[in-house]
């Protein structure tokens, strides 16, 4: 097992992440009495450097993030724990604390997924007149057959070389896909653990 490097201070960064979304959420520094904390409790401790002292992540809000797994670097000096967030992770009442962009575009990258699965559970949770998602949880069927609606639309559009209508039909099945999940129960963990007993 490699060895923790904790740095002068004792400390050593902690980057939590999202064990479905792989949303990256926060990150905050450990010193050992926080890492054998968690290790103990399965639940995010941390330093805090301007209080000096040791504290529990959701102490006072309820937000507490249970450990699904932790991982160290190959250095050994940076610590990557996955969670189950209940609430926000960020004191600003957001998902994740990072949410200010400096550079670049997120629209071509995978940070639409956890916002999608949000905005998905929000609308099965608090329904919304005239929202198209809340209309397929009213109605099972529809919701249903759209998954084979799409899935053939994507066989068609393969046959195709129209790059922009193909990515088109795979975005249209992953989003029915994941109101499936959310209509049917279906969680992400489930999946997950299917396709890693899968893997060969």
């Amino acid at each position: 097992m490699t060895e923790l490097k904790f740095d002068e201070k004792g400390l050593i960064p902690v980057i939590v992440q999202d064990a479905l979304t792989s949303e990256v959420l926060m990150m905050a520094y450990a010193n050992r009495e926080a890492y054998d904390k968690m290790m103990e409790t399965k639940r995010t401790h941390f330093y805090s450097r301007s209080r000096q002292r040791l504290w529990m992540k959701g102490e006072t809000s309820g937000h507490v993030q249970d450990i699904v797994s932790m991982q160290a670097d190959c250095d050994g000096d940076c610590l990557l724990v996955r969670v189950n967030q209940t609430g926000v992770a960020c004191h600003l009442e957001r998902p994740s604390c990072f949410e200010e962009l400096l550079m670049g575009d997120l629209k071509g990258t995978s940070a639409i997924l956890p916002e999608l699965v949000r905005v998905i559970h929000d609308r099965k949770v608090n329904p919304k007149e005239g929202s198209y998602t809340s209309s397929l949880f009213a109605n099972e069927d529809k919701m249903l057959k759209k998954i084979v609606e799409e899935a053939a639309e994507i066989a068609l559009a393969s046959k195709s070389s129209d790059k922009k209508m193909q990515a088109w039909e795979v975005a249209d099945l992953i989003y029915h896909l994941l109101v499936v999940l959310e209509g049917e129960d279906i969680s992400l963990e489930q999946v997950y653990r299917q396709l890693s007993e899968r893997r060969k």
